[in-house]
């Protein structure tokens, strides 16, 4: 044989791991604009590999060959392989009258692929089933959610405390961090030794004693007068299994690792810390422990009475948790973790709104699979080999943790013991040698593994392990001896990379992207002293999940300073959480504000009806003239004219007993005649109105028309409306004071056109209330929630003291953009509100319009983000020169922004058309500002309306109303949440009014033709 080479250590192997871990981010780097994975290497399922025709084969010296079916194999140095992937997932195992017993040891070790296909099936089943609501109690992986949302982003700076409660010990750690991206933290830590039973002793002991580490700790790390003017957030990491419904709130499920202390399980740990320390705090070194008063004979050295200093348990987690929340640097955000030690688990950044057992909807969340349970419900049984039995039935918990027994590490060696022992009773290993060491429970570790496959001597070093065993191997002892371990260590890296690949996937498809590339962080004795463990992760995850392409990152201390990530990431998320309600608290109604709201819209609106107090009145409640809503005997063709804006739409619409039938045609008014004069203007329009009535051949008819004129007017009859002012962009000349019906007829006089008689004027509010009471003869209220935002409704004419009368009703057009003008809602305008306010083309005007309509929240929206960026609460702080820009940030990015569901990616593809460079954490946010402004749109709308209808309701003198409302506008109509929102405030305010909403369709079109209609009716009936 040849000179030994020496063999690496523990900490050359971790050296070269991180360098090609940093080879690998690079690549990936290179290949981040590609749509899908790259290209990956030949997958690796551990000794034996289904592939199609061929297969992955180790000899004794750890090496791999591709052998093909037809190929002759030595069965001393591999195994018989079965090439078929097909039917049924059990077909690998074959008749054992034709094999050798090591070749069926070595295949009942190995997993076919369209298994390991199944297997991360299941998992993600059982995943889902951990996160919903109704079936988590079911669920073998467990889910469990940590309620960590957000990851480092290397702004973390300040003094951390840590205790870890391990199997044996207690270790304490003190973290500096700098804020320079995480690279750099200053780490002092002690390790204190658990004194004999404490570990089955009682509850109180164990905190108490760990208390007096932190305590014993803090007097050796830091001076007595920092101490006494310090306070430290502590992160606490207890391995065990807990229900945690906060950061810092966590009940014990069980124990486990040996643990059963009395009086724990069922209670919050955290608070048992915090109390103990609380105790330390006061000075308090009295208890009734016994625990504590035998540590009194300890040397005076290890515990000190002393101050503490004041110690705030912040958070609590597990080891994987912290393995993620490490491996997360500034620019390089690591979303998953797997822990390959003693245990088995991997965590990961899970769709917040996902997450039903926690009430957190916003965002991501950190879960925490505890996925060493798969399999306990018995889908693991047909890989269950007759080894793995005897382990699991040897264990504290039979039955249970089966996927971990399968790949920990404190159950490999033992795997590997059951297997010699089975081969050995079948003659095939150690013939006429005493075995009864291998008898004993513990005796083949997994370093006895590690140290036969890692060896690269052949033989040699393997003979040497076995005989300190004292055992007497064969050469070919030895050779299988190497297989069984490499097939055990393989199967273990197989499996882990199953469940890893089942990770990847679910996040990629509840992310809704066509490829998933992310940070793995990775920490445990078997990935640490595996060589080939990363290798066989990477290649089989990739080939199971090849939409996905993972960058693994060998963990810093995961339990240590990952538990003091985790602290200072829950230290900044609620310093920012602080500063943002605060920027947004004044946008936050309550139901007392809504209740100020609705008595003064009630107010105005009684002003609004007087004659004596109209001309003062904010909400103009302007009388239409319109007495009747459609009854369904409306019969015959009529003509609607739609103005409102830039365009404007010509309509035809028949109705007959079957139903409404439109025909329509859209015209543009130039600029230069919207800023024209009058009569060049309504000139425009007539030409319009001719050339549509001549493509649909209705010249020769004289047709009632219906004049929707969106516009504010002081309408004096139904076809007579004196315009008050100019909106949106129009400033034609000659128009202000005057009557538009006149203005239209005039202009179809000088056109000599005779084809229509304009017989009503209405706006698109009446319209939509009209369209609406076609289909619903409830329907006696009008709202707008669009570009702009107004209501109608039927008033006793009674109360109607602008027109003379006392009897019937009269559809009131509210105006009620303008309530608040009068200084009234100066109580809810927000410093954002004026700031919007001040840039309009109407300063001080249509105020409640300018909190509730689509023109303007938008604008809202970009206000309050520039206060954010000023305060360092998005971006990181970063200059935003786009966001500077008026209107850029449009009310329609509310819309999507807030779409339940909608991945982040997409909302940082919104961010990123605005040119702002997003987080995840500044998505997370936007969303929230978002929600802000248009939940409170949506609830001053609804106090608006409940005012209305209770007056309704008073007016008609019952006790409950039922009355429909027509409602159009893109705001109402396109965003998610709007009128879900309006609805509920609704109901709120309004308990004894039963409201129905109905979308209307075409109301400023089909409702001013139903305008005319009516008055064609009612016009008819009189004659």
């Amino acid at each position: 044989m040849g000179s030994r080479s020496p063999r690496p250590t523990s900490q050359q192997r971790r050296s070269s791991r991180e360098d090609r871990a940093d080879q690998r981010r690079n690549l990936g780097a290179d290949d981040s604009r590609s749509r899908g994975p790259s290209p990956c290497p030949a997958p690796e399922l551990g000794p034996m590999t289904i592939m199609g025709q061929s297969c992955l084969i180790h000899d004794r010296r750890g090496s791999v060959r591709i052998l093909h079916r037809d190929e002759n194999m030595d069965p001393s140095l591999s195994m018989e392989v079965d090439t078929r992937v097909s039917g049924s997932i059990l077909s690998h195992r074959r008749d054992s009258s034709h094999t050798t017993p090591i070749q069926r040891a070595l295949r009942s070790l190995s997993i076919p692929l369209e298994r390991l296909h199944v297997m991360k099936g299941h998992m993600m089943e059982d995943m889902c089933k951990g996160l919903s609501l109704q079936t988590h109690a079911q669920a073998k992986v467990r889910m469990l959610p940590t309620y960590i949302c957000s990851t480092p982003n290397g702004t973390e700076k300040g003094n951390f405390l840590v205790v870890e409660l391990c199997q044996n010990q207690v270790r304490t750690m003190l973290v500096t961090l700098y804020g320079d991206g995480n690279m750099s933290p200053h780490m002092m830590y002690k390790i204190f030794d658990l004194p004999e039973g404490i570990m089955q002793g009682e509850g109180e002991a164990l905190f108490d004693f760990i208390a007096q580490c932190v305590s014993q700790f803090l007097t050796e790390t830091i001076s007595s007068e920092t101490r006494e003017t310090t306070n430290l957030p502590l992160g606490f990491v207890f391995p065990f299994t807990c229900r945690q419904t906060q950061l810092d709130k966590a009940e014990l499920l069980s124990w486990s690792k040996g643990f059963s202390c009395s009086g724990v399980v069922g209670k919050d740990v955290v608070q048992l810390l915090q109390s103990a320390i609380n105790k330390q705090e006061m000075g308090s070194s009295e208890t009734n422990s016994n625990w504590l008063s035998s540590l009194r004979g300890r040397k005076s050295s290890q515990f000190t009475p002393s101050q503490l200093c004041h110690v705030e348990v912040v958070a609590l987690m597990n080891d994987t948790v912290g393995t993620m929340m490490t491996c997360s640097m500034e620019g390089r955000p690591c979303e998953v973790a797997v822990v390959a030690d003693k245990g088995s688990n991997c965590c990961f950044m899970a769709e917040a709104y996902l997450v039903e057992t926690a009430e957190e909807t916003s965002g991501r969340m950190c879960v925490n699979t505890e996925w060493g349970c798969f399999g306990d419900d018995g889908v693991l049984n047909d890989i269950f080999t007759p080894y793995d039995v005897r382990v699991d039935e040897e264990s504290s918990n039979r039955g249970e943790k089966r996927f971990e027994k399968l790949v920990g590490s404190l159950y490999l060696g033992e795997i590997v013991r059951h297997a010699l022992i089975a081969l050995t009773a079948e003659k095939a290993l150690f013939t006429g040698s005493d075995i009864a060491v291998l008898k004993e429970k513990g005796v083949f570790t997994m370093q006895h593994v590690l140290d036969i496959i890692n060896n690269e001597d052949g033989i040699t070093e393997v003979k040497r392990i076995l005989e300190t065993l004292g055992l007497q191997p064969s050469e070919r002892d030895c050779g299988r001896v190497q297989q069984i371990c490499q097939a055990v260590m393989g199967r273990a890296a197989t499996l882990h990379a199953t469940g890893l690949a089942a990770i990847l996937s679910y996040m990629c498809q509840t992310r809704d992207l066509e490829s998933l590339m992310v940070n793995v962080g990775m920490e445990g004795e078997l990935y640490r002293g595996y060589p080939r463990f990363e290798e066989i992760l990477l290649s089989v995850s990739r080939l199971l999940a090849p939409e996905c392409m993972p960058t693994l990152l060998p963990s810093r201390d995961g339990s240590g300073r990952g538990a003091a990530m985790v602290t200072a990431v829950a230290l900044r998320l609620a310093a920012q959480r602080r500063e943002v309600n605060e920027v947004l608290a004044p946008l936050r109604l309550t139901r007392a504000d809504l209740e100020k709201v609705q008595a003064l819209m009630r107010e105005e609106m009684e002003r609004g009806l007087c004659k004596e107090t109209n001309p003062t009145a904010s909400v103009r409640m302007l009388p239409t003239y319109v007495t009747h809503t459609p009854d369904g005997t409306e019969r015959g063709d009529f003509l609607a004219l739609d103005l409102g804006g830039t365009n404007f739409r010509v309509l035809v619409v028949r109705v007959t007993e079957e139903g409404i039938s439109m025909a329509s045609e859209i015209y543009v008014i130039p600029v230069s005649i919207m800023q024209g004069s009058g009569e060049a203007l309504f000139d425009h329009i007539i030409d319009c109105i001719i050339d549509f009535q001549m493509k649909q051949n209705l010249v020769t008819q004289m047709l009632p028309l219906g004049f929707t004129f969106s516009f504010p007017c002081q309408q004096v009859g139904l076809d007579k409306a004196l315009l008050l002012t100019w909106t949106k962009g129009f400033s034609a000349s000659g128009c202000v004071g005057k009557d538009v019906v006149q203005l239209l007829r005039d202009a179809a006089q000088r056109k000599q056109h005779l084809g229509m008689q304009v017989v009503a004027l209405v706006n698109d509010t009446v319209g939509t209330m009209m369209a609406c009471g076609y289909d619903d003869p409830k329907c006696e209220i009008g709202l707008i929630v669009g570009t702009g935002t107004n209501a109608c409704y039927m008033e006793e004419m009674r109360n109607v003291g602008t027109v003379e009368g006392d009897q019937g009703l009269m559809c009131i057009n509210m105006e009620w953009g303008a309530f608040g003008d009068n200084g009234c809602l100066d109580h809810i305008f927000t410093h954002f509100d004026k700031v919007v306010d001040e840039t309009t083309i109407n300063p001080g005007k249509q105020r409640f319009e300018k909190l509730i309509s689509g023109m303007y929240l938008g604008e809202i929206v970009r206000q309050i983000l520039m206060v954010m960026v000023e305060k360092q609460l998005l971006f990181k702080g970063r200059p935003c020169p786009k966001l500077q820009t008026r209107n850029i940030f449009k009310t329609k990015f509310l819309s999507t922004i807030e779409l339940n569901g909608l991945a982040l990616r997409q909302i940082r593809a919104i961010l990123n058309e605005l040119e702002l460079d997003a987080s995840f954490e500044d998505s997370v946010l936007m969303r929230e500002v978002c929600q802000a402004v248009s939940l409170r749109a949506a609830q001053l709308c609804a106090a608006g309306l409940a005012a209305v209808v209770e007056k309704m309701r008073e007016n008609r003198g019952l006790d409950q109303l039922d009355i429909t409302v027509g409602v159009d506008g893109t705001l109402y109509k396109l965003h998610p949440c709007f009128s879900n929102n309006l609805q509920k405030t609704l109901k709120d305010l309004a308990p004894n009014c039963n409201v129905t909403f109905l979308i209307s369709e075409d109301g400023s079109g089909k409702g001013a033709a139903l305008v005319a209609a009516v008055a064609d009716r009612a016009a008819n009936a009189m004659q």
